[in-house]
């Protein structure tokens, strides 16, 4: 590999970069402005706003992450498939935040090690398309792509990729943030009174009575330590990271910034960007464009991706094998999980890379109903996660972390679960403009099966 620069190295990775050099590369998923004076405009305006995270939270993830690649902790990644600027609102994201802080309670208490929670929004407004255009009785327009690219009413207008939209997508990801923030900084997260956490709909469950014995377990035991030690510093609160596709290269670019006493370039849009399967060619301009960013990164694999491809795209994103630098986000399919996984374990283990190695069993496993719904059966989630740890296991690897689509509503999005939803059930609450997400019943029971696979709740 010849000589490696160091990881505080200005450019990260070999030769020039900077936040705009992507734009010498082919960038795919890109939308067409008609005006590029008022997407300059819109990307200057961008640039001069306060960032949305921080480059010492970002280097706090990326020592996080890289105690879980040693096994010392779990990576939980979750949220919505695409967030939509109507949903900012403070019951949909305080649900989503309660859904994630439950499913981590299971998780700690189960596999008696620290979860890392990483949120999938204030950020994610962008999504990848099949295609670039819709066509519906004979009329064709621009695909949705996104409420940070345009709107997904079927008109001439609302189909129109509009740069100020670039502007709102910032201003309703801050909102958000600061609301999270705010949350967990005024004890929302306390484990002391997991009873804030709970849903107005939680007692419907199959899984509420577990769900209760467990959290009054953890209360028994807190008070148990404080008694013998006092209180315990800690328990108050949660670090609590956000995530999102970094899709839309012009809102990232605008949003990477250098920050006193540390080299580099951070994208402070978010903590932790990744990218998707759709857009990482070798040679493209969201993998130029990421080698760049001394955020922790990570790429989602699919079934086509071969050892071949692989291992050149790790050493494009971590030439120097940093520590909690690249995740893996696997999202082979419950049916092909078994012929595709492996071989790319086996590479990499033989390389003796660091990688964060995640499961996605949700992406893999999206099909279409009869009466017309996408959405995804809850056994054949289960399924690849299920194969995901026995693979990891036979391989000599580890799984350090899921990635799941979810919400804290009472959808009804996907089949399955314990209250065995069927078709018909789809018509009830199917909320999701993109693709299906686990309800809160559906998310829980996925944790409590997590947490029995990796040998706990025996």
């Amino acid at each position: 590999m010849g000589t490696r620069p160091s990881p505080d190295a200005a450019t990260h990775g070999s030769g020039e970069w900077s936040p705009v050099s992507w734009q010498a590369r082919t960038a795919l998923q890109q939308p067409t402005y008609d005006d590029a004076v008022e997407l300059a405009a819109a990307t200057a305006q961008l640039a001069a706003l306060p960032p949305l995270v921080t480059s010492w939270e970002v280097l706090a993830l990326k020592q996080a992450l890289a105690e879980a690649q040693d096994g010392d902790r779990f990576l939980l990644q979750g949220g919505d498939c695409a967030e939509s600027f109507a949903d900012c609102t403070s019951p949909i994201i305080s649900n989503r935040l309660k859904v994630l802080l439950q499913m981590s309670l299971v998780m700690v208490h189960g596999l008696k090690k620290p979860v890392l929670r990483v949120g999938r929004f204030a950020g994610q407004y962008a999504k990848p398309r099949s295609a670039d255009t819709e066509t519906r009785d004979g009329v064709t327009l621009p695909s949705f792509r996104g409420d940070v690219v345009n709107a997904p009413a079927f008109t001439p207008q609302a189909r129109r990729a509009d740069p100020q939209r670039l502007i709102q997508a910032h201003a309703h990801s801050a909102l958000t943030m600061n609301f999270v923030r705010a949350l967990i900084d005024g004890g929302f997260a306390d484990l002391h009174h997991p009873e804030y956490w709970d849903l107005a709909w939680v007692e419907h469950s199959p899984m509420a009575a577990e769900y209760r014995q467990m959290v009054a377990s953890i209360g028994d035991s807190l008070r148990f330590m404080e008694t013998l030690a006092g209180p315990i510093a800690g328990f108050s609160r949660v670090d609590f990271f956000t995530s999102h596709e970094a899709l839309l290269l012009h809102y990232e670019q605008a949003l990477t910034r250098q920050v006193p006493r540390h080299p580099g370039w951070f994208n402070l849009s978010t903590h932790f960007p990744w990218i998707g399967m759709r857009t990482a060619a070798l040679d493209g301009a969201h993998v130029e464009y990421f080698r760049g960013i001394r955020n922790p990164v990570a790429v989602k694999i699919g079934p086509s991706v071969t050892p071949e491809q692989l291992l050149p795209l790790m050493d494009a994103l971590n030439p120097d094998d940093e520590p909690g630098r690249l995740t893996l986000i696997h999202r082979m399919g419950n049916a092909a999980i078994a012929d595709k996984l492996p071989p790319l374990l086996q590479a990499v283990k033989r390389e003796g890379r660091r990688v964060l190695w995640v499961a996605d069993p949700m992406h893999g496993n999206t099909e279409s109903t009869s009466n017309g719904y996408k959405t995804r059966r809850f056994d054949n989630i289960r399924g690849e996660l299920d194969q995901a740890f026995d693979i990891h296991a036979a391989a000599g690897t580890r799984l350090g972390g899921v990635h799941l689509e979810l919400t804290g509503e009472d959808v009804t999005e996907c089949l399955g679960g314990a209250r065995d939803l069927v078709e018909l059930d789809l018509d009830r609450a199917y909320k999701s403009t993109v693709d299906p997400r686990l309800n809160y019943e559906q998310s829980l029971e996925l944790a409590m099966l997590i947490v029995r696979k990796s040998g706990g709740m025996a």
